[in-house]
């Protein structure tokens, strides 16, 4: 076969992450393929050339958007004399819609099919966007199990491949199946998010909390993760202005820290699912700004913020919003946990259903089939 050269852009840290197992995918498939975009160090890592860093771009909330908006429009313009004078024969959109569907806008209008991994949020809000994404896009690789029917009735088409969580976190087998007793020493790990916004706003908070749940259970150990996107010094002034007991600070993949948990507390997103593949009971919390909230109970159409509530179908997991994400109702959570065996378990079980309905690993692999597909190559 030919080279073939492929445009991808990932605009936040998990973007970055799954595409970069993705060009890891593309590359087994076709060794000199050229691969280059929008991303970060793991797509680096991977063998894609970064030409944009997706690093400052990423924010959390609507109106938060305003304060990047000189970034993106400056990364928008190189991106599309980057895709108007390679003229590649694919361009990769992952996740980061709003700025993805523009992109795939301009390279339909250049006649580059466009293959969208990780589909934007539209079944929760602005379901119109459903028909942008019908004319710009040739194919959309889903990663929640109801996205696919979605898709279908509006006639996108559509492969669901399995959450990439699974193809590292798979053979991870949950750690704790009974909580531990008031002897034993309970490890609470804190997961304050991935972007310097979030665990500004999340980890006192946590940390308080924490501080709380010690106080009534005194074998209590609090580990903070930190995300490779966090500056370590971000996290340790945030601790020592919190002098609390018995916390450490772990750099380690968020899997291999969760796997010593017996519950966490935990940002919105993502995680929420790395914990329930793991196995480990959560509290999920999530604030933005008091207008991004606004709007957003404006337009959000969804019973549950947290993606392991909405896999399950129902409230599995605790969600604290807003102005209910205290460190009271927090450290309550938490403790209903730990001191109640069969909420314990239960909550255990639950989240094995949530992990069977997240698909089979391989989900990098299913994508960089369908890529070749879209080049004429499969």
């Amino acid at each position: 076969m030919e080279p073939k050269t492929i445009v991808m852009i990932a605009g936040e840290a998990s973007g970055d992450l799954h595409g970069a197992h993705v060009v890891q995918a593309l590359k087994k498939r076709q060794s000199n393929l050229f691969i280059c975009g929008m991303g970060s160090q793991a797509m680096k890592a991977a063998g894609a050339k970064v030409v944009i860093s997706a690093d400052e771009l990423s924010v959390v909330g609507i109106t938060e958007v305003f304060s990047k908006l000189p970034q993106i429009i400056k990364a928008m313009r190189r991106l599309k004399h980057l895709l108007t004078s390679l003229k590649p024969d694919l361009l990769i959109l992952i996740d980061f819609p709003d700025f993805n569907l523009h992109l795939a806008a301009i390279a339909k209008k250049l006649g580059i099919p466009v293959l969208y991994y990780i589909s934007p949020q539209i079944w929760a809000w602005r379901q119109e966007r459903v028909k942008k994404i019908k004319a710009r896009v040739d194919h959309i690789a889903v990663i929640l199990p109801f996205e696919k029917a979605f898709y279908e009735r509006h006639q996108v088409p559509v492969t669901f491949v399995g959450h990439p969580l699974m193809d590292a976190l798979a053979a991870r087998r949950p750690s704790h199946c009974t909580p531990p007793g008031q002897q034993a020493e309970v490890v609470v790990g804190l997961l304050p998010g991935s972007r310097q916004r979030e665990v500004s706003n999340l980890l006192p908070i946590m940390i308080e909390a924490g501080r709380v749940l010690q106080s009534r259970m005194p074998t209590v150990r609090l580990i903070v993760s930190c995300a490779p996107t966090i500056e370590p010094q971000l996290v340790q002034k945030i601790l020592d202005q919190h002098a609390v007991k018995n916390i450490s600070i772990s750099n380690a993949p968020v899997e291999t820290m969760l796997a010593g948990c017996h519950v966490a507390i935990v940002a919105s997103g993502t995680v929420t699912l790395e914990a329930a593949i793991c196995g480990v009971p959560m509290v999920i919390i999530y604030t933005v700004s008091p207008l991004s909230y606004w709007l957003g109970r404006k337009l959000i159409n969804v019973a549950h913020i947290g993606l392991v509530n909405l896999i399950a179908q129902q409230r599995i997991m605790p969600e604290l919003v807003q102005k209910e994400a205290t460190p009271d109702a927090i450290q309550e959570a938490v403790y209903a946990f730990l001191n109640d065996p069969k909420n314990y378990g239960q909550a255990c079980r639950d989240l094995t259903v949530v992990r069977e309905r997240l698909g089979l690993p391989g989900a990098s692999n299913k994508v960089a089939h369908i890529a070749f597909s879209l080049m004429g190559g499969e």
